[in-house]
């Protein structure tokens, strides 16, 4: 929900949504996520897909030229197996971003939540080391978590706890 908060703060601060917009659509969050729905409880998604406020690729553009960030597609981009195992799908679904690659002490980082400081705080902290942060979209995310999902029910179907 903080992530939510900030990342709807930081657009309104980037002149991307109006305040009303972010109202309404913070209410919408509380609301999804009251019933559960975690995963369309995302103040980017309602402001982008469901009022269409403002165009996720405003956003990545801004983060872009404001942040330097390059932006990647996951799905052209092979994760090391040790990473994607360790992953904490929920963490990632909840701050829009996955880690995908570690060089010695770099984490290369892919978020469509940028602009939220409390996701940039809490990723720097769980994986310590320097962050190279990238730009992607919530659907190439989405994408990728739900294969890492549909992996992890393959193997746990395969492989049966006894």
């Amino acid at each position: 929900m903080r992530a939510n908060r900030l990342l709807g703060s930081a657009l309104v601060e980037h002149n991307l949504v109006k305040f009303e917009d972010l109202e309404a659509a913070n209410e919408r969050v509380l609301e999804l996520a009251g019933q559960g729905d975690f995963r369309q409880a995302s103040v980017l998604g309602i402001l982008a897909l469901e009022r269409k406020v403002v165009r996720e690729e405003d956003v990545l553009h801004a983060v872009m030229e404001e942040h330097q960030l390059g932006v990647v597609d996951l799905r052209h981009y092979d994760v090391p197996d040790d990473i994607r195992k360790h992953l904490d799908l929920g963490m990632c679904w909840a701050s829009w971003t996955v880690p995908y690659d570690k060089e010695e002490d770099f984490w290369l980082v892919a978020t469509a939540y940028y602009l939220s400081p409390a996701v940039r705080t809490h990723w720097e902290k769980k994986l310590g080391g320097t962050i190279v942060w990238h730009a992607t979209t919530m659907d190439v995310i989405a994408e990728f978590l739900d294969r890492q999902q549909a992996e992890r029910d393959e193997h746990a179907k395969a492989h049966p706890a006894s």
